[in-house]
């Protein structure tokens, strides 16, 4: 059993910048590849940017180089560094585990981009 655990959203102003944090704890020695995710109002729920266990990374065309993915698998934690960021950028960030055939999901942190 995998938990999953969200931090650092918040509210910022077109063009600021926020690190969010995921930390996974628990039965952690099959988790193969980790990501984040975003759901905005309405919409679907899309992948932001992904990372595998030997350090592969993958990016949504959006991100057009403002986003960084990131771990540290001393502290078994991503982060996904956010600059320039947009209004269209706002939505509730989720932290995924990747297992051979089956995810597991965090609550979700929630940002928003507004002047």
């Amino acid at each position: 059993q995998v938990q999953l655990v969200e931090s650092g959203g918040g509210l910022v102003q077109p063009g600021g910048s926020l690190r969010l944090s995921c930390a996974a704890s628990g039965s952690i020695f099959s988790i193969y590849e980790m990501g984040w995710y975003r759901q905005a109002p309405g919409k679907q729920r899309e992948l932001v940017a992904s990372i595998t266990r030997d350090g592969r990374r993958n990016y949504a065309d959006f991100v057009k180089g403002r986003f960084t993915i990131s771990r540290d698998n001393d502290k078994n934690t991503v982060y996904l560094q956010m600059n320039s960021l947009e209004v269209e950028d706002t939505a509730v960030y989720y932290c995924s585990a990747n297992f051979i055939v089956s995810s597991s999901w965090g609550q979700g942190t929630q940002v928003t981009v507004s002047s």
